[in-house]
């Protein structure tokens, strides 16, 4: 089905990838390693000298089936052996930005893992170095602003977390904030409560992933242990009314990734994505990419499977890419810029 023939409207009022592209919008839930296109990754598999088990980038799309949220991990820890210089990182961030830009996207807040680069020897200033000078090239070339989410692994001892949050601390002037990713079961948000005081306490903005594969009890707990301002995934919330009530209540916005909630057979059928029910509730639902080499699509693909599968409007669309801005950590004032430009590109014949 196309994008112009999908249910939420026909004639001019249908929704259309043109359309979808042309609203100014923020990508909120995007991991810079999960951007690692097959390409990229055996061309710094031959510049670093790391052996990989495909050598076509048809072989390692062939790879992309995953059962659930560690069945991906594994594949994905693996493939960040290949970046290992700054330079690296700023070609992966680079990449990204040429793609996201082509999506519409005018603002970004881009997750990284520390752990998963300097548990194998490499500097953590190097990885900083690397991403911001890929945001700030993205940044010069496209006009993308941009912000810098460090992710703790909550499925690695709290300790090191806490040696990572050092680490940030001497780059309070790239990194703006902190989050919490990686295999979500068994590791509830709460483990991590001094961490996340103590990020507070220094000035650095605090998310997290809660209800992906998770309980809705990781998303109240986010919000209230760890006081963060947005959730990421958050599709548990579907379940507890109490709970998306005081999502809706309070503003606090969930970033939803439709292609990879499939991909790890969260929601395997996107027509059941709860998506639309929790936007219609009144929560701050966004669109967002995730990993999305590994998911099959990047921001504007990620709203188009959404439009098609659960009848999206085009004022659905709009609103999802306003709900966008309204979550980003930009100024307000640059939120209401975008905002009007927004309506003004919404309104347009």
């Amino acid at each position: 089905m196309s994008a112009t023939s999908a249910p939420g409207g026909s004639g001019k009022n249908a929704p259309t990838a043109e359309f979808v592209r042309s609203l100014p919008k923020a990508e909120l839930h995007l991991h810079i390693e999960g951007t690692l296109e097959p390409e990229m990754l055996l061309a710094l598999g031959r510049r670093n000298g790391v052996a990989l088990r495909c050598s076509t980038a048809e072989e390692c799309r062939a790879q992309y089936h995953f059962d659930d949220l560690q069945d991906f991990l594994d594949l994905y820890f693996e493939g960040v052996r290949v970046l290992v210089g700054e330079q690296d990182f700023r070609d992966l961030t680079t990449a990204y930005l040429d793609r996201v830009a082509a999506d519409g996207a005018r603002h970004v807040e881009v997750f990284f893992d520390p752990q998963s680069h300097v548990t194998r020897g490499v500097p953590f200033a190097d990885v900083v170095a690397g991403i911001a000078g890929g945001l700030r090239d993205g940044e010069k070339e496209h006009g993308i602003s941009w912000r810098l989410i460090m992710c703790f692994l909550r499925d690695r001892p709290v300790a090191e977390a806490m040696e990572m949050l050092d680490l940030a601390l001497d780059h309070r002037d790239v990194i703006t904030g902190v989050g919490l990713d990686s295999a979500e079961l068994g590791h509830p948000p709460a483990d991590f409560a001094e961490v996340y005081e103590r990020a507070r306490a220094a000035g650095l903005v605090a998310v997290a992933h809660a209800g992906e594969e998770g309980p809705p009890e990781y998303i109240a707990e986010a919000l209230e242990v760890l006081g963060v301002r947005r959730i990421d995934h958050g599709v548990a919330a579907v379940g507890d009314p109490a709970l998306q009530r005081l999502l809706a209540a309070r503003g606090i916005a969930l970033t939803m990734c439709p292609l990879s909630n499939r991909a790890l057979q969260v929601t395997p059928d996107l027509s059941r994505h709860p998506l639309k029910e929790l936007l219609d509730a009144g929560v701050l639902v966004t669109i967002n990419s995730d990993d999305p080499a590994y998911f099959g699509g990047y921001l504007l693909e990620n709203y188009l499977a959404a439009q098609r599968a659960l009848g999206l409007s085009r004022a659905d669309l709009v609103r999802l890419a306003r709900n966008s801005l309204t979550a980003s950590l930009l100024p307000e004032a640059r939120k209401a810029e975008l905002v009007a430009e927004l309506e003004r590109v919404a309104t347009r014949d």
